[in-house]
């Protein structure tokens, strides 16, 4: 017996990995020391002038979202989901990503799909400016299914000390800034799928009246990452804070940023949360609140600053191509977050 007998392919490996060095290559820069298949990725901070330099990093998955990847056979999708999810993560502490490293455990490895899921990683490291810098692939027969994948990420950026965000200036007055999601993004997966596919039956090819895209094609939708409109708004200091909106919703993320002596008020009457949504809280019989506690609801990124600055943000997020609605403020309270309808 060997290690194929096993159901461990050295040889699917192999093949895996020659149109994955092609797409890691394509994100290397200047920082990058060395090459593909090394024990450790070599990366240098000289290039990047800095006076004091911050590394901040963060890791994710993807969640239930494969679930739906994999059905719809949209492999090159998954590995966007999690570098963008990444980037907005240290995003909200004012850093620029340098650098990513993935995991994917599967049952059998398929060079194929494999192909696509990196494929997918360095499209949005290229994006995002940062570096694919390595990652493991782990084939685990007996631990998953036929077909099925887990993947993770883990991301390394870097920020000027003086320019971390930490929420600290947040304050009474504070407005909110709301940026757009392009559905989902990466959480609340679970659920959505149990009330879409298990309660109302639909499927991922099922069109419904007032949505453009298939229930499958508004689900596999991928996270988008906020980098490239707010990056700069970061290096003037005029932001006093940003919350990703993810796991958890509102109440799960807004407070990781305030200050114990303020609330913020969220005006739910300012955006239509998009037809997804509606669709979910329908199918489903979820409570509003329920929603606004698990889901983006179409917003995906949050932007606390002063409303002396307002003018000169709008500007800058309009010059970017970037939607905003003004869908907050900050008073005086005890850390909590409270809806206004």
């Amino acid at each position: 017996m060997n290690y194929a007998d096993a159901g461990v392919s050295l040889a699917r490996a192999d093949e895996a990995m020659v149109g994955v060095k092609k797409s890691v290559r394509t994100t290397f820069n200047a920082g990058v020391l060395g090459d593909v298949g090394n024990f450790g990725g070599l990366f240098t901070l000289n290039h990047l002038g800095m006076k004091d330099p911050v590394l901040v990093s963060s890791v994710d998955g993807v969640g239930t979202k494969l679930k739906v990847d994999i059905e719809m056979g949209t492999h090159e999708l998954p590995g966007q989901d999690i570098v963008n999810h990444c980037c907005d993560d240290i995003l909200v502490q004012g850093a620029r990503p340098l650098f990513f490293l993935d995991y994917v455990a599967t049952g059998r490895l398929e060079p194929g799909v494999m192909d696509k899921l990196v494929a997918g990683m360095a499209k949005a490291c290229r994006e995002n400016d940062l570096v694919l810098i390595g990652g493991e692939t782990a084939e685990m027969p007996g631990f998953y299914g036929p077909g099925d994948y887990d993947i993770s990420g883990t991301i390394v950026g870097v920020v000027e000390r003086e320019n971390i965000i930490d929420g600290k200036k947040i304050k009474p007055g504070t407005i909110i800034l709301g940026l757009p999601s392009t559905g989902l993004h990466t959480n609340g997966y679970s659920l959505a799928r149990k009330v879409l596919f298990d309660v109302a039956g639909y499927k991922v090819d099922t069109l419904v009246d007032g949505m453009d895209k298939t229930i499958g094609e508004a689900l596999a939708t991928p996270h988008r990452s906020y980098y490239p409109s707010l990056i700069d708004l970061c290096n003037k200091k005029i932001i006093q804070g940003l919350a990703h909106i993810t796991g958890s919703g509102y109440q799960g993320n807004i407070p990781r940023i305030l200050p114990d002596n303020v609330d913020v008020i969220i005006d739910r009457t300012t955006w239509d949360p998009p037809m997804i949504f509606k669709l979910i809280q329908q199918a489903g019989s979820v409570e509003k609140d329920e929603m606004y506690n698990t889901f983006n609801m179409g917003m995906g990124m949050l932007v606390f600053i002063d409303p002396a600055d307002k003018a000169e943000v709008v500007a800058h997020l309009e010059a970017k191509g970037e939607k905003w609605v003004q869908i907050g403020e900050v008073v005086a309270g005890t850390k909590q977050v409270k809806f206004r309808d």
